[in-house]
């Protein structure tokens, strides 16, 4: 059966006003996305039938890891004496309110770093932010480690079977999928990381959609961060 969520995500707004422009964002329910599922044949089945002109649509970055196989249970992850070193150094809040499970403070997390961004660039990282955080500048390692390596994810606490027992490489050529997608449905399209931290786009269809529009819109991550299975929203302007 198909439907689309008109009510919200718990604890999200439906609406969002960016500019002077009022958006709808209408999650769309799947069942659970399995590894090696089509993604095509995804959004042909769930998503197709709610396109209307003008929609844009978000696609979690997750569910593209899913789809390509991108995913490995962390039991097969061969953490380096490297990773286990750096992930030590990594602010993640145990013991506080903030923290929320192993993410990327773990050292299979840190090694999965060190694979997509390559080991020169995270040792520059981790270089740069061991020398600017005593200055009290934050966030140095992932600027410099880069919006692919970023997207690297590990178990949260939030996260649930089976990928409580799963890490998430790095999408492979988002801009590509997007512009696939949007070449088959008619829909511009935005491949996004979100999460309670924030949001950044991975891949897009048009260049056309800046950065800081996209995180205006989902700077809430309204898919939601726990097993709503919304991994796809349409954005809709309310004219």
């Amino acid at each position: 059966m198909l439907f689309i969520m008109l009510a919200p995500n718990k604890g999200k707004q439906l609406e969002i006003i960016v500019g002077d422009v009022r958006y709808l964002r209408l999650p769309i329910k799947t069942r659970l996305i399995e590894v090696g599922d089509d993604l095509m044949r995804l959004l042909d089945e769930y998503v197709k039938t709610h396109i209307q002109s003008g929609d844009m649509l978000f696609v979690s970055e997750k569910v593209v890891c899913i789809c390509q196989n991108r995913v490995l249970p962390i039991k097969d992850i061969k953490v380096s004496p490297l990773a286990r070193f750096l992930a030590k150094q990594i602010d993640n809040k145990r013991g506080t309110p903030e923290f929320k499970g192993f993410g990327h403070s773990t050292a299979f997390a840190m090694q999965l770093f060190l694979e997509e961004a390559g080991y020169p660039r995270i040792l520059f990282a981790a270089l740069v932010s061991a020398l600017t955080r005593p200055l009290g500048i934050k966030g140095a390692f992932y600027f410099i480690s880069g919006k692919m390596a970023k997207s690297v994810d590990c178990p949260m606490s939030f996260s649930f079977m089976p990928y409580l027992l799963y890490a998430k490489r790095a999408p492979l050529k988002p801009d590509n999928v997007a512009r696939e997608i949007r070449d088959k449905f008619n829909v511009e399209t935005v491949i996004v990381d979100a999460n309670y931290r924030g949001a950044f786009s991975l891949g897009k269809s048009t260049s056309a959609i800046s950065e800081k529009f996209i995180q205006a819109l989902v700077r809430d991550n309204p898919a939601g961060q726990d097993n709503e299975m919304t991994p796809f929203f349409l954005i809709r302007a309310i004219l």
